[in-house]
């Protein structure tokens, strides 16, 4: 039997985008209709407005499978993740006012309100607005928020990877007026005849084929993992003057777990440009994207799939007939380290700025932890400028040397701790949001990793290997919303419970990691993990790092080792050399 041709028909989504006349479908009328919800297209084009559609799956399930409760979680879009301390507490506001209490730090260096009910969505937004602050774009099939390592050292190569990192995303933004007219404005504006018909310059009608993600590092410091991302930049500098930026194409975290044509990717080095034409490189990258990216099945629409089918040859051509001139070669890449900017430190202008590590990204208060109202205080009080991190931490900007004695105790006063107090493993661990509200979550994993890093910790203590740094992160399905794929150790939800534990990534994001063991109950993933650590802890090089060890020793030896604790002398063959046994 022939197998049928796949169809190049656009998906449904695609035929939603295009009817909606520049994302506005039906969503002024269902914005106020009696329902909890919108339907299947208001749903997908809420994205591009920073919406996303969601009911308590806790409830639904304690309910018995009647009907859902639904609710919404809003983005905001954070160029940088740099925000007045103004900003900061608008967020913490509107999180009050109509959310669930909570915020939700994101690996995009932005903020997530989580439940928001369909009659707040207007006033959320509108405060937003007020503030400064837009959610548009922060989700959807566009440029997403722009991010760049967020530390405020006082350099100006820094200060130009910021006003680079606002120019992207400010060029990139949907330019419909959809989202004011929804949402700020809350009415239509008609235009007279003569007025210019409205059009997106770059995205056209259906905007993009799938999500797309820009990040930017600087030179050594990699906390964005810029090899994950559609399009990453790697600044160039000499001295104290920025050469440029090295241009990485097409990496990608997502994938699915029956389906062996997806799969995680790092991006290609393509090249070299300068900063007065990055701007017009990305551009045209993207408008590649546009034009070539796949629009009949969204699970091979991303970016790297163009990629992998083209090669970085023909996507390069295809790029510079855009540009109408060739790109430069790469510049030697600078070693890359994944720096966390925990800790006081010295900005280099007479104030300091802390770095502090939030678990999972999620400020709450809980019990003695009252890291909201703690947080809230001090930026009330000392006004200082707010960064969010890639790592879903936070920084808190120019404060005087003066005050850090009052901030500390103002830390100790609502329980929450120094990174210095924390351990290594937790400081260097992260999670998706997952159950209850995902849609997608297959299994725990915001709400499950924090046992599984306590359970970690015992072990670590236990083998002398404590003050060792690697990164541990889960998600609770295969999409790698946490950047899995690159960690020195992941757990990745497979089903209910149940997780791929990976391993062998590298602790600076610069190689993707391997699966070890399939169907791992939640339960016993420390315990498949001991051996590993025992493992490394007997066998591993001067200096070597967990995950390097990993890879160099390589899965299949791995898993015969651990099978086979005694075996005879001899050697199995790694990943570039003998291990002698």
């Amino acid at each position: 039997m022939t197998a049928r041709p796949k169809s190049n028909a656009p998906n449904g989504v695609e035929a939603i985008k295009a009817a909606s006349n520049h994302l506005r479908g039906t969503l002024a009328e269902q914005l106020h209709n009696q329902s909890d919800h919108f339907d299947e297209s208001g749903k997908q084009l809420l994205k591009f407005h920073g919406l996303y559609q969601q009911d308590d799956r806790d409830q639904r399930k304690a309910a018995r499978g009647t009907e859902k409760s639904h609710s919404f979680m809003l983005r905001t879009r954070v160029p940088g993740g740099v925000l007045t301390a103004a900003q900061y507490l608008a967020h913490d506001d509107l999180a009050q006012q109509y959310a669930n209490g909570t915020l939700r730090i994101t690996t995009r260096q932005c903020f997530q309100f989580h439940g928001i009910l369909k009659g707040d969505l207007q006033a959320t937004i509108r405060g937003l607005h007020d503030a400064l602050i837009t959610s548009l774009g922060a989700c959807g099939d566009v440029v997403r928020n722009v991010g760049c390592c967020p530390a405020p050292f006082h350099d100006p190569i820094r200060q130009q990877i910021q006003a680079v990192t606002r120019q992207i995303s400010d060029h990139l933004l949907p330019r419909t007026r959809a989202y004011h007219e929804l949402w700020i404005d809350g009415e239509r504006v008609e235009l007279d005849a003569s007025a210019p018909a409205e059009v997106e310059p770059i995205y056209g009608k259906t905007y993009l084929p799938r999500k797309f993600k820009i990040a930017i590092a600087y030179p050594g410091d990699n906390c964005v993992d810029v090899y994950t991302q559609d399009i990453g930049l790697v600044a160039i500098a000499h001295a104290d003057h920025l050469l440029g930026f090295n241009v990485i194409v097409g990496g990608g975290m997502g994938m699915n777990h029956t389906k062996v044509d997806t799969f995680p990717r790092l991006g290609d080095l393509i090249g070299f440009v300068t900063p007065e034409q990055v701007l017009q490189v990305v551009e045209a990258i993207v408008l590649v994207q546009r034009d070539y990216g796949n629009r009949s099945d969204r699970k091979h629409a991303r970016m790297k799939y163009l990629l992998h089918e083209w090669g970085a040859a023909r996507f390069v051509a295809a790029v510079e007939e855009r540009l109408g001139w060739a790109l430069a070669s790469a510049a030697p890449m600078p070693l890359l380290e994944n720096d966390l900017h925990h800790g006081w430190h010295d900005q280099g202008d007479g104030r300091w700025f802390l770095g502090l590590s939030v678990e999972n990204g999620r400020i709450k208060d809980e019990g003695d932890l009252r890291l909201r109202s703690g947080l809230r205080a001090i930026i009330e009080r000392f006004r200082p400028g707010v960064r969010l991190t890639p790592n879903q931490d936070i920084l808190l900007t120019d404060i005087p040397q003066h005050d850090m004695p009052a901030v500390n105790a103002a830390l100790a006063a609502f329980g929450i701790p120094l990174p210095s107090a924390l351990s290594v493993v937790q400081r260097h661990s992260l999670a998706c949001v997952a159950l209850p509200t995902c849609g997608l979550a297959l299994a725990e994993a915001e709400r499950a990793l924090p046992g599984v890093i306590d359970a970690l910790e015992i072990e670590l203590a236990r083998l002398g290997l404590a003050d060792e740094p690697f990164t541990v992160r889960m998600t609770g399905c295969p999409n790698g919303c946490a950047r899995p794929y690159v960690a020195d150790l992941a757990f990745v939800g497979r089903s209910a419970d149940t997780y791929v534990v990976y391993v062998g990534g590298a602790s600076n994001g610069t190689r993707l990691n391997q699966p070890y063991q399939d169907l791992v109950k939640r339960e016993q993933l420390v315990e498949t993990v001991r051996p590993l650590l025992e493992l490394f802890r007997a066998r591993r090089h001067p200096g070597e790092r967990f995950g390097d060890f990993c890879h160099r020793v390589g899965v299949t030896t791995l898993q015969t080792l651990v099978n086979n604790p005694h075996p005879r002398e001899e050697a199995y063959v790694a990943n570039d050399a003998p291990v002698a046994l």
